[in-house]
């Protein structure tokens, strides 16, 4: 069992009142041993409870607590989950990191399959690390939304394509989650050739019957970096066969739509890019469900930049009117996804502001490899390499996807200061939103 090792004591807290301290170790509540973060939140929530916990010098104390129902103690953790990650026990035919260049920071290599985050972070899990009691801990604590990477529906392949021979187990897990309320939504990484055509129509036939609780899933193309030696052999969609899989998804769409009044299904931004279509209109997205798997992110940037801009017309911000006013040159840089459609953007941008120039720069991924053309995989040193010597106007604007969570720092390790003194100019990072978008390019 992980030791419960406490990290820091909230200042005023109820645990600063009990000489609670960094160091000490939580051993029980309520005379129940702690599995993880979701066992003691759930324990805590009682208007009286006694705690065990072990001081750093060895002491073993027994705290008896009143507080108010759902109070929080105020004890951080040293691991959040209060527990160790569990790890993958898959080998994925499509599988990403394994499609990661050697030399690079330890836990880039670290596959996580664990349905806690999939609850605290929003990560997709295959559900075959979980147990009965896994399960039966979800469904006690109620925890959701879990979010569930199928595949397919057939369990052969899905055996096949995760390389695990009980892969295609999962499916009683599944039914249970739903058969108590559990939401939950879905994805599909779709292989040419594997789990495309007659497949994919298959598997969205039968995740249809687990509405309403599945809400949402998507379909997103696989991935594929240049170094892949010795890996599954696996090819990227050409535009036509892109074309095929919104016409086979927008045809489930509307029957789906006309008994439950949700789209359900939904194609990824990467699939009308490369079909050369234009993306669905902002309520076929179903509030958006899916954006963390780049479903509607394009079709929502582009819907709140318009709001923006209708906003700052009506409100005449003199502030804003005022750096409008001012001659500003900006650039942007991006994968070569998304940069014909930040292009046009900003043109609408710099219609409202004839006085802001902006220029944008697709970053070719030689890191990755030129198949790979997201922005959040796009690297300090391809960012570094392809801009030095450009044209970049006042300031660099970035999207936030193109650095690690919470940190300063690209995949590659570059930081965002190593980038600004290597070009010499200020680096902006750009949140998601439009609000924020248009404001980083009008306002200086």
């Amino acid at each position: 069992m992980t030791e419960h090792i406490i990290k820091e004591i909230e200042p005023g807290s109820i645990a600063e009142e009990l000489e609670l301290a960094p160091g000490d170790v939580v051993l029980s509540v309520n005379d129940q041993e702690i599995e993880d973060i979701f066992d003691y939140h759930y324990l805590i929530n009682d208007e009286y409870l006694t705690m065990q916990v072990r001081k750093a010098d060895g002491e073993e104390w027994e705290l008896e607590i009143e507080k108010e129902f759902e109070d929080d103690l105020g004890i951080v953790f040293a691991s959040s989950l209060m527990d160790e990650y569990r790890s993958c026990r898959n080998h994925c035919i499509f599988c990403f990191i394994d499609q990661m260049p050697k030399g690079m920071r330890e836990t880039l290599y670290f596959k996580d399959d664990d349905s806690r985050l999939s609850f605290l972070q929003g990560n997709y899990v295959t559900l075959t690390n979980m147990s009965d009691h896994d399960i039966d801990r979800i469904i006690r604590y109620h925890l959701e939304p879990i979010n569930i990477s199928f595949h397919t529906m057939n369990p052969e392949l899905r055996c096949k394509m995760l390389r695990n021979r009980f892969a295609g187990d999962i499916f009683p897990k599944v039914q249970r989650l739903a058969d108590a309320g559990i939401e939950m939504n879905g994805q599909i990484v779709l292989c040419r050739g594997i789990n495309d055509g007659a497949e994919l129509e298959d598997s969205i036939r039968k995740l249809t019957g687990y509405l309403p609780h599945l809400r949402s899933v998507s379909v997103v193309p696989v991935g594929l970096t240049k170094h892949r030696e010795g890996l599954y052999p696996l090819e990227m969609f050409t535009s036509e066969e892109a074309g095929q899989v919104i016409d086979l998804i927008e045809g489930w769409q509307k029957k789906i739509y006309s008994e439950y009044g949700l789209h359900f299904i939904h194609a990824s931004d990467e699939w009308y890019i490369l079909a050369g279509r234009p993306f669905p209109e902002a309520e076929r997205y179903d509030g958006y469900l899916q954006l963390e798997n780049g479903v509607g992110m394009m079709r929502l940037l582009y819907e709140e930049v318009e709001e923006e801009l209708s906003k700052q017309e009506e409100a005449s911000d003199p502030e804003t009117e005022c750096a409008g006013k001012h001659p500003r040159e900006v650039s942007i840089a991006t994968g070569k996804l998304a940069g014909p459609f930040l292009r046009e953007l900003c043109g609408r941008i710099c219609e409202r502001y004839p006085n802001v120039c902006v220029q944008v720069y697709e970053i070719r991924n030689d890191f990755f490899g030129e198949e790979i053309t997201v922005s959040g995989l796009v690297t300090g040193t391809d960012l570094l390499a392809q801009l030095k010597g450009r044209k970049l106007g006042d300031a660099l604007l970035l999207p936030c996807s193109m650095l690690r969570s919470q940190e300063q720092v690209f995949l590659d390790d570059v930081s965002v200061s190593d980038l600004e003194n290597a070009l010499q100019i200020p680096v902006r990072i750009v949140e998601s939103d439009g609000h924020d978008f248009v404001n980083a390019i009008v306002r200086e």
